[in-house]
């Protein structure tokens, strides 16, 4: 079951702010944020956030969550973070993970107008 964890106004286009979380991600360590553009169109970009295990040559993905940036016009985008952590195994270390990663995104780009 999906749940919205926040949702909020940035400055910038779609497209820059996917950049920009794409690279605080990587800051992150175990974390990644990539544009799944089958999941996108020309107003809305949508972004998996997936935490990595590596186990030797092994790598799995595991789906914490997706951001969708919504163009407002005027570089103002609305950012939606959902949580999809609750549908793992490991729930709580996830959850706790996506939701801390969530509000650091809020706090680096919400803008005052939200």
């Amino acid at each position: 079951m999906d749940e919205q964890v926040l949702e909020f106004t940035a400055n910038g286009s779609p497209s820059d702010l996917s950049r920009a979380i794409e690279q605080f991600a990587v800051g992150h360590g175990s974390l990644t944020a990539i544009v799944v553009p089958w999941e996108s169109d020309r107003a809305t970009l949508s972004m998996a956030i997936t935490a990595q295990r590596i186990d030797g040559w092994a790598i799995e993905h595991t789906n914490l969550g997706t951001i969708q940036l919504s163009d407002l016009g005027n570089q103002l985008t609305r950012v939606a973070i959902v949580s999809h952590a609750g549908e793992q195994p490991d729930k709580p270390k996830l959850a706790a993970l996506f939701t801390g990663f969530a509000q650091t995104i809020q706090s680096k780009f919400q803008t005052a107008v939200s």
